[in-house]
């Protein structure tokens, strides 16, 4: 069995912040850790397995709660694969959803853009439309 590591060490073999290894555990995403006499946390190479679940979860943009959903589904060897595929399924929609609103963002500044002259005229059809007011012609 490896020896057990201080935060720091979690921290730098997880590729995640103390600060935020100390978050996760306080969210229960991370079983209790094991403390020294002195009363400084130890983490296992199990610990820091699962914080780099953790932080691969965030990289794909899941939420907290769906990460401790499947944090526990992975920690469930009964689970069903169609539990995780849910929550991944109903992930990558949103996601496909947000794409599609801020390209619909981009589409409208870029033509807000192309329309304002940038000089040094006072009229500008982006405040125009931010203060939902019709270009003027």
């Amino acid at each position: 069995m490896n020896s057990p590591m201080n935060i720091g060490e979690a921290a730098r073999q997880s590729g995640v912040s103390a600060k935020m290894v100390r978050h996760y555990e306080s969210l229960g995403l991370l079983p209790q850790v094991q403390r020294s006499e002195s009363g400084y946390r130890q983490y296992s190479e199990a610990e820091v397995h699962t914080l780099r679940f953790i932080k691969r979860g965030r990289d794909l943009g899941f939420s907290m709660a769906e990460i401790a959903e499947l944090v526990s589904l992975w920690n469930n060897r009964r689970r069903a694969s169609a539990s995780v595929r849910r929550i991944a399924q109903k992930h990558a929609d949103d996601l496909t959803r947000r794409i599609a609103e801020m390209q619909a963002m981009q589409q409208t500044l870029t033509h807000l853009v192309h329309g304002c002259q940038g000089n040094e005229r006072p009229e500008c059809p982006i405040l125009d439309d931010l203060a939902g007011q019709a270009p003027k012609s």
